[in-house]
């Protein structure tokens, strides 16, 4: 048997940003990926010639601290993509302060001040995001409440009434927290979608003010960032830990993790090779790390039963298409999302298992080629199978654009769509969820991924969570694996 003394369990970018950490500790690190690239769902592929997208995140970035104390050499993003809704009758909205002004003279003066608003509301969540959640309602020691204290001197440098405006937003629906704001329905739409992106849930729902500012706070605002460059920074990781001496191995699926005693002791691959280690992380979701990878059977009653309550229910599809170069749409982050109606109106839909008809789409393109971001198709169908309705989304997300950018249908040469049962199979994501997890009000900060068990570790001594589906997770950014670190100290 080999011996390693950390074993990381994924190579997605959660994994990778642990694996270097602790391999630039002068640890013996191993990275077991089951595909045979690195990346998870942070990862660029080739579906043909000439045919690169970011196949399931766009573009992204880590959080500066992580990029500059791993030296990892990633782009700086100097200037911020344009951010487009598209609108009837071709006067798209563009959403900065002029352009705003036909809309609403009254919205675009309330512009920089929403803007201010939720830069100074992201800078505290991510103070939030790397601070290290006791494990409530569980006793906690000191060493886990200086991170508590530092999180409310955030809070408190904010100032009273920008401390009280965020807490407040967390529980609000999108919609009532973009009425205080904005009167255009054109405007509140647009910034709407980025509080449901890759979520189940509308711009009706409470919490919806939480997660938009949890996806405003990883983009660095609107639009997408380093489009069609998702691989470098998962590939930059890679690069890093070997540079520390770590080990990555692709093609090296883990099936089961060995348990003795309560005591996690290794990992076997699907080969059958067994591969010991004094500390096993897994980068993959809460739910299959703990009930297939470990077992129902080595875990408390209590706790298989909270984890089998995770709510995952993911409903993003993905389209990708190859073009001539002659497809019409220009740069930036492009939405069809007209108004909050509209988008509570293609969230109906998935409540009943069914693909919404008029769906919320968000388009990027780098080059000739056309990513497509398409919401609500569950991954749970009351009626039919993905294998037969997978030409729907593709129809559906053709036709709806088709209004906007006639040229599209003519320009495709070749496409690729990747549907939430593909996101599992594929990709490892369980049920389709990109966030290994709904970012929801009760699964965040110490409920997340479950209460009780919000510090990385598990009820498996030497086993610990660093994936998206823990504190910290959710979309691009190396928070939750940075953080695990901080606990194996």
């Amino acid at each position: 048997m080999n011996k390693y003394d950390t074993i990381i369990i994924g190579a997605g970018h959660n994994g990778l940003v642990a694996a270097a950490y602790i391999a630039r500790q002068g640890r013996k690190v191993l990275v077991l990926e089951r595909r045979a690239i690195v990346g998870g769902s942070v990862v660029t592929e080739s579906f043909g010639e000439d045919f690169q997208v970011d196949a399931v995140w766009t573009g992204g970035t880590l959080r500066p601290d992580i990029i500059k104390e791993l030296k990892l050499a990633l782009p700086n993003v100097k200037e911020k993509p344009a951010f487009i809704s598209l609108q009837p009758g071709g006067n798209h909205l563009t959403l900065n302060a002029n352009s705003i002004k036909p809309f609403s003279e009254r919205d675009a003066a309330r512009w920089g001040e929403f803007v201010r608003f939720m830069n100074k509301s992201a800078n505290i969540l991510e103070t939030a995001c790397a601070t290290l959640m006791p494990r409530l309602p569980m006793n906690f020691n000191i060493r886990e409440g200086f991170g508590l204290m530092e999180l409310g001197l955030e809070l408190r440098l904010a100032g009273r009434k920008d401390m009280l405006n965020f807490i407040r937003a967390l529980p609000m629906t999108a919609q009532e927290l973009l009425e205080e704001y904005f009167e255009s329905e054109a405007v509140r739409g647009a910034v709407a979608s980025l509080g449901i992106h890759s979520l189940t849930l509308g711009p009706m729902s409470a919490g919806t003010g939480y997660t938009l500012i949890h996806n405003w706070m990883n983009r660095g605002g609107l639009a997408h960032v380093n489009v069609g460059k998702a691989g470098e920074i998962t590939s930059a990781l890679a690069n890093a830990v070997r540079s520390f001496g770590g080990e990555v191995r692709t093609e090296s699926e883990v099936t089961s993790i060995q348990i003795e005693n309560q005591v996690a002791k290794g990992v076997v691959l699907a080969t059958g090779e067994e591969i010991s280690a004094e500390t096993i992380l897994s980068s993959a979701d809460p739910k299959h790390t703990l009930l297939n990878l470990v077992g129902a059977q080595d875990l408390p009653p209590e706790f298989v039963w909270h984890t089998q309550s995770i709510k995952m229910r993911g409903s993003v599809a993905k389209v990708h298409l190859q073009t001539n170069g002659e497809h019409g749409i220009p740069a930036g982050t492009i939405v069809l999302a007209p108004s909050i109606k509209y988008l509570e109106r293609a969230y109906d839909a998935a409540k009943y298992g069914e693909i919404s008809e008029k769906p919320y789409l968000e388009v990027t393109t780098s080059g000739s080629t056309v990513s497509i971001h398409f919401q609500f198709a569950p991954y749970a169908l009351k009626s039919g199978k993905w294998n037969v309705e997978s030409g729907t989304v593709e129809k559906l997300a053709l036709d709806s654009l088709a209004e906007y950018f006639p040229n599209l249908k003519s320009s495709i040469v070749n496409r690729k769509l990747i549907t939430p049962k593909d996101l599992e199979e594929t990709y490892g994501l369980t049920e389709g969820d990109l966030n290994h997890g709904q970012l929801l009000l009760d699964q965040f900060l110490f409920m997340r991924p479950i209460p009780g068990w919000s510090n990385h570790k598990t009820p498996i001594d030497n086993l610990y969570l660093c994936g998206s589906g823990v504190h910290g997770g959710g979309g691009v950014s190396g928070a939750s694996g940075r953080n695990v670190v901080k606990v194996l100290k």
